[in-house]
């Protein structure tokens, strides 16, 4: 099983959503890193359950333990190991599905390829597991704060509610509504879609957009780690991800080469591109203007109403919807997708450091 990610900033992830608790070892972290304990446990509670109305209604306080890599405040660049305990444990809400697969989970297939599973909640495949991710993203964010690189995420798409171009937005609202979507007027439509579909006992998708501004340029690594290969790969290991984007994306291959193209120009010595139809990215390497990319979700599997399925044994069963679930994954998947979006950034200025003489 594949539970690490990263070259020289790298992390290992463990545990599983209903066993004692979750965490994260960082390896790779430079020393002298002053790590600000309250910013990691704001990030942690961007994510966690229990939020509004909108979201799981699981009680988790995500409270994070420091067991090593750091000394009076700063890291040491031993490795940085955090954990989190689970405090809010219902397995008896997953007994009757010990040998029973729901649909578009990934019962089946860790059940085929593994032999045995965790049935509690996912165990492995749960987005509990996420929660490490972040706390682990939060310190690449106080990384990256030396570099003046921001990155923000939001909401900017749930069914067919789409907010505008993140150019047209005031990203310092994301945080303003339980959406997370930086339009005001938009944000209430979503959230009112996602509270009709929760009472109707479904789910909804939807897409996050993430903005990585000041990157550096030169981050990237020809042929086989370019950049944006780099963040679709992270951002594609997040529970219920179907697809990524960046740049124009699909929307591109309706414009010309004429129209697509970005021109650079010279601005008091800098070059820059008078449009960004690239993401910030060309031949796989960052070149200094906005990175910013989508992510689309599925509609969260798990639905509060009765499925047919097949047992271990391949018996037609009826799957129950029960437990406590997201009706709409997105809202808090903001802060998932900004600390991938900082893992793959401090890892590429770190290796960026070795890359020329």
């Amino acid at each position: 099983m594949s539970n690490s990610y990263g070259t020289l900033f790298r992390i290992t992830t463990f545990g599983e959503s209903h066993g004692h608790s979750i965490g994260v070892v960082i390896d790779g972290c430079p020393a002298g890193l002053e790590l600000d304990e309250a910013f990691i446990q704001s990030e942690l509670n961007r994510r966690k359950p229990g939020q509004s109305k909108i979201t799981t209604q699981r009680k988790e306080e995500d409270a994070f333990k420091i067991l090593s890599g750091v000394f009076e405040g700063k890291s040491t660049g031993a490795p940085i190991a955090i954990v989190i305990e689970n405090s809010d444990q219902r397995s008896k809400d997953y007994s009757h599905l010990e040998n029973t697969f729901r649909p578009s989970h990934a019962d089946y297939t860790y059940e085929a390829k593994y032999g045995f599973r965790d049935h509690r909640g996912g165990g492995r495949s749960s987005a509990r597991e996420t929660a490490a991710r972040v706390a682990a993203g939060a310190i690449a964010k106080l990384f990256l704060k030396k570099y003046a690189v921001e990155i923000n995420a939001f909401v900017s798409q749930v069914g067919e509610l789409k907010a505008p171009h993140y150019t047209q937005l005031d990203l310092s609202k994301t945080e303003n509504n339980m959406v997370r979507c930086p339009d005001p007027v938009m944000s209430e439509k979503m959230i009112a879609l996602i509270d009709q579909v929760r009472l109707s006992r479904d789910t909804i998708g939807g897409v996050v957009t993430c903005v990585v501004k000041n990157a550096p340029v030169g981050l990237g690594e020809p042929v086989f780690d370019k950049l944006h290969a780099e963040l679709g790969k992270a951002m594609l290991s997040i529970n219920a991800v179907k697809g990524f984007e960046y740049g124009s994306g699909f929307e591109g291959v309706k414009l010309h080469g004429s129209q697509h193209n970005d021109e650079f120009y010279n601005e008091g010595g800098k070059i820059k591109t008078k449009t960004n139809h690239s993401g910030g990215i060309q031949g796989g390497i960052s070149n200094g203007e906005d990175i910013y990319f989508n992510v689309a979700f599925k509609p969260v599997a798990t639905i509060m109403q009765d499925q047919q399925s097949v047992d271990k044994e391949g018996n037609e069963v009826t799957v129950a919807g029960k437990g406590r679930h997201d009706p709409c994954v997105v809202p808090r998947a903001v802060p998932i997708v900004e600390a991938m979006a900082a893992l793959v950034t401090a890892d590429f200025i770190l290796r960026s450091k070795v890359s020329k003489l």
